[in-house]
């Protein structure tokens, strides 16, 4: 079993930035993948990032590529998502997710088998 917990979500002007954390309890942090996910209001949950169990590989989706960082600290069993230049298109509501089975990144919810609450980020224009 896997508990997630994310903070750090709130309301920033089009342009600001915010930081993501994903705290993570149960099965030992370093052994598997994490992913961030996001779902605006009407739309389907959507792949924003993903990190392996060492940190050693990332994957972005191309809308964030270059604007968020993923990255973990393995020591405080917590993933980060550092979100620079918001847009209000990345106004959602962001998960954070365990992938278990697996060391490497996806981009496919049905890979991970633990998700948090989520937090809500809006980005104002």
């Amino acid at each position: 079993q896997v508990q997630l917990v994310e903070s750090g979500g709130g309301l920033v002007q089009a342009g600001g930035s915010l930081r993501l954390s994903c705290a993570a309890s149960g099965r030992t942090f370093s052994s598997y993948a994490m992913g961030w996910f996001r779902q605006a209001p009407g739309k389907e949950r959507e792949f924003v990032a993903s990190i392996s169990w060492n940190g050693g590989s990332t994957y972005y989706a191309d809308s964030v590529k270059g604007r968020f960082t993923i990255s973990r600290d393995n020591a405080k069993n917590t993933v980060y998502l550092q979100m620079n230049s918001l847009k209000p298109d990345d106004t959602g509501v962001y998960y954070c997710a365990a992938r278990t089975k697996g060391t490497d990144w996806s981009t496919f919810p049905y890979d991970y088998n633990y998700w948090g609450q989520g937090t809500q980020v809006t980005v104002s224009s």
